[in-house]
């Protein structure tokens, strides 16, 4: 049988309900795991609070899956499914012109998918995707700051097909003394690195959001 083990960090202890969630997150409305326990553990003590990893069997057999990190797929294609998302303020003027060029270039299908498996990217992380629709980030350092802090995949469940074929497992407790200060560890060493990233000068050699608009570049595109 083709299964993953997934998990889901949270405070309380969550039985997952088809249809529900907030629409606002990165994919869109859905049920947010990861296949990392020890990831799990930090998102659910992230209030400071203790919290649990949620487990559960997934079976993927005749699901549609979406995987975003395949090669075949660009940050550009999770970018535009982010931007669709996310709720956000964009600025006038270039900013929003790299918006809709980004949607109407590189959203993929993936709304009628079972499965997304993608990058995660909380609020300080949003921050990256801001700066580049800005032309202040240039795609290189985009990609290479979404790595920073090893926040993982994401498995997200999106179809009532998907949720069907969970099957709840072990409730896994997590110590706030313990992994509430590893989350703000990680988050803290993201956040430095990327002001070192975000500092670097305007490179000619590199790819911002104003040539990807100006050249035309679309995917399969060798620059990308």
């Amino acid at each position: 049988m083709n299964t993953i083990t997934i998990y889901h960090g949270s405070p309380s202890i969550v039985t997952p309900v088809f249809g529900e969630g907030k629409t606002y997150n990165d994919y869109g409305r859905g049920f947010y795991c990861t296949e990392n326990l020890e990831l799990a553990k930090e998102w659910a003590c992230s209030q400071d609070s203790d919290g649990y990893a949620n487990q559960y069997v997934l079976n993927l057999e005749g699901l549609n899956i979406l995987y975003l990190n395949e090669p075949r797929y660009n940050i550009l294609n999770w970018l535009a499914i982010l931007l669709e998302n996310r709720r956000f303020s964009v600025a006038e003027g270039l900013p929003q012109e790299a918006r809709k060029y980004i949607l109407e270039t590189f959203l993929p299908e993936y709304k009628s998918c079972d499965i997304i498996k993608g990058y995660r990217a909380d609020d300080s992380y949003f921050s990256y995707a801001r700066d580049f629709i800005s032309n202040t980030l240039s795609l290189q350092d985009l990609k290479q700051a979404m790595m920073l802090g090893k926040l993982g995949e994401q498995v997200v469940l999106k179809s009532e097909r998907a949720f069907a074929a969970l099957t709840k497992g072990e409730i896994i407790p997590a110590d706030r003394s313990e992994y509430y200060a590893r989350y703000c560890e990680r988050d803290r060493m993201a956040r430095e690195n990327y002001r070192k990233i975000s500092s670097h000068a305007f490179s000619q050699g590199e790819i911002y959001v104003i040539d990807l608009i100006r050249g035309g570049i679309k995917d399969g595109d060798p620059r990308l």
